[in-house]
């Protein structure tokens, strides 16, 4: 039985957010500007304090991410039509749902966010996300980073007029930024003109991208405002785009700085006093070792993203070798409860590469470059530290990246490849999220980035929805195999209480060819061996090694194949998936 949350003082709530903001802004007196931010959440004497290592999840939840236009009938507005296309086809097998931005904006495909505040009429209204969120648990991106060029607030910024008139970060242009982390080739610095002069504004994704001043308080009570319309509109998860570079500072890297963890740890303070099962979900395409410190103590991000899985598994399946995959799992912590990993391999972005530092060396990673232009993606460019130009993120559609292999190339094993990549991804520690073009079987788009100038339009295909219904139902066509192969694996998975998010994984060793790992339920009663071949030949695994306990009853949930003789010799298919268990 469920304890309720303990009630808190709003003495002691002002007393916590003091002490994030002492940390912000440095010691002095708070209490003002915490009072406000309650009063700006509605936070009163009612408020619950939040349990520690709750966990808001379990093996049932996942999430799908999808843009609001994902799927267009130009007899409704684009939100109505997913709406309808999840409740039809999507109902019992998707718990939530991430809708990329959805508001006014000038460019990247809604990330250069003119007005927080209004849902853009080209896709609905906020009926419509209220609609979405009375049947799916919602996410929301909350672009903390920057803001539209074209926005009010930096209209206000040039005019020199309130509010927005200090919201942006400025830069002084003979300044030595050489230290500054970079995801981008273009300036760091753009050149405005302005009421009173020529001023720098600090633009780290790009020049429409202008960055936000978190060192101005107001700033930090204008998005907890913005914070408090989404959860009145039952947002639950908040994804917070492009953090790590939330806070700047001459003469450092300008990422993941210690006020830019505090600004998260408080705004997660206010989320959860406000509704206690909404979610902070931090988004750092960044190496490894540097993502995970966005866990703090269990009282940062609840989730954050693995954004090493999408390449290393991609190079695993093409590969045909396992070792680096095994190698990258069993250095991974496990995640405290009340944390979790939120595991995705394709996404409206293209697969990061920054986050295969230290985990693959750069033979194998032009060995993956090659092997995707081959599958017909592109390869996206930024400036290092060391001055030249490095590969930073593949643009490919995650179907056609896995058409093949690296010294085979092409072959039939496609839709058994991609299935694979899914079963491995939604079998680990974490919550699985699915791109919806994943679940489509969408393939390159090569149109729209002919008409948009951008690589990364290749993997946001818009489907009209009369003819993405008539794909799903032609059995000829493999859009219909890998929506129904996949849901299905997601409906197992839901089932099996081994597949939790925070239950017991450990790496098994049955050499490179078969990636393999074990999950046990956190009552101890099931226990399930995921098995996988990753290369394009059978393969030969003896039970034996595998340890299964010979006095349980053993089945292939996949297959629904029972195993008797636990000393035997099974061969698995190219890319076939097992997931084993005793518990039935």
């Amino acid at each position: 039985m469920n304890t309720p949350p303990p009630a808190e003082t709003l003495a002691g709530l002002q007393y916590r957010l003091q002490k994030h903001l002492e940390i912000i802004y440095g010691a002095g007196d708070h209490r003002e500007l915490a009072n406000e931010l309650m009063q700006t959440l509605g936070l009163d004497e009612r408020c619950q304090a939040p349990r520690p290592h709750l966990n808001h999840w379990d093996e049932s939840d996942n999430i799908l991410i999808t843009y609001g236009d994902t799927i267009v009938d130009g007899g409704e507005t684009p939100l109505k039509t997913l709406h309808r296309f999840l409740r039809e086809y999507l109902g019992n097998t998707i718990a939530g749902v991430h809708i990329l931005p959805f508001f006014p904006f000038s460019s990247d495909d809604g990330f250069a966010v003119m007005d927080y505040l209004v849902v853009n009429p080209a896709v609905g209204e906020w009926q419509d996300i209220s609609a979405i969120a009375s049947d799916f648990r919602l996410m929301s991106d909350l672009v903390l980073n920057h803001a539209s060029s074209r926005s009010r607030w930096f209209d206000n910024f040039k005019k020199r007029e309130d509010p927005g008139k200090d919201y942006f970060v400025e830069g002084d242009p003979e300044a030595d930024y050489s230290a500054v982390v970079r995801p981008r080739n273009s300036p760091l610095l753009t050149e405005v003109e302005t009421a009173d002069g020529i001023r720098h504004v600090w633009c780290t994704f790009s020049a429409d991208q202008v960055d936000l001043n978190f060192a101005n308080p107001r700033v930090l009570v204008e998005f907890a405002g913005i914070i408090r319309h989404y959860l009145d509109h039952g947002v639950e998860l908040f994804r917070m785009d492009a953090v790590a570079f939330l806070w700047k500072e001459a003469g450092t890297s300008s990422v993941h700085l210690p006020q830019t963890h505090e600004v998260i740890k408080l705004y997660r303070t206010l989320i959860e006093h406000h509704t206690e099962r909404a979610v902070v979900v931090t988004e750092t395409n960044v190496p490894n070792r540097e993502n995970l410190t966005y866990f703090g103590n269990a009282n940062e991000a609840h989730l954050i993203y693995n954004f090493s899985l999408p390449p290393l598994l991609v190079y695993t399946l093409v590969e045909g070798d396992c070792r680096h995959l095994k190698t990258w799992m069993m250095s991974m912590p496990p995640a405290q409860s009340g944390t979790a990993y939120l595991n995705f391999i394709a996404s409206h972005d293209g697969i990061g590469l920054r986050p295969l530092d230290g985990l693959l060396e750069q033979e194998d990673i032009n060995r993956l470059l090659d092997c995707m232009r081959d599958c017909g993606g592109r390869v996206t460019m930024r400036r290092a530290r060391e001055g030249y130009d490095k590969p930073y993120e593949i643009n490919v559609a995650l179907y056609d990246a896995l058409q093949g292999t690296i010294d085979g190339g092409r072959d039939h094993y496609q839709e058994d490849r991609f299935v694979c990549a899914h079963a491995i991804m939604m079998a680990l520690e974490g919550i699985p999220a699915f791109y919806i073009h994943s679940l489509l079987g969408t393939e390159n788009d090569y149109s729209r980035v002919e008409n948009t100038g951008r690589a990364r339009t290749i993997n946001r295909h818009i489907w009209d929805d009369e003819e993405l219904r008539a794909a799903l139902a032609d059995s000829e066509r493999h859009h219909g195999r890998i929506f129904e192969r996949i849901t299905r694996l997601i409906g197992l998975r839901s089932a099996q209480p081994a597949f939790h998010p925070n239950a017991t994984q450990f790496t098994m060793h049955l050499g490179t060819k078969i990636f393999a790992f074990w999950r046990q339920s956190m009552d101890r009663r099931q226990s399930i061996f995921c098995v996988y071949n990753v290369t394009d030949v059978v393969q030969a695994v003896s039970l034996a090694e595998i340890n299964l306990v010979g006095t349980e009853q053993w089945k292939d949930l996949v297959s629904g194949t029972a195993y008797h003789d636990l000393q035997g010799i099974i061969e698995i298919a190219p890319y076939q998936a097992l997931w084993l268990t005793n518990r039935f």
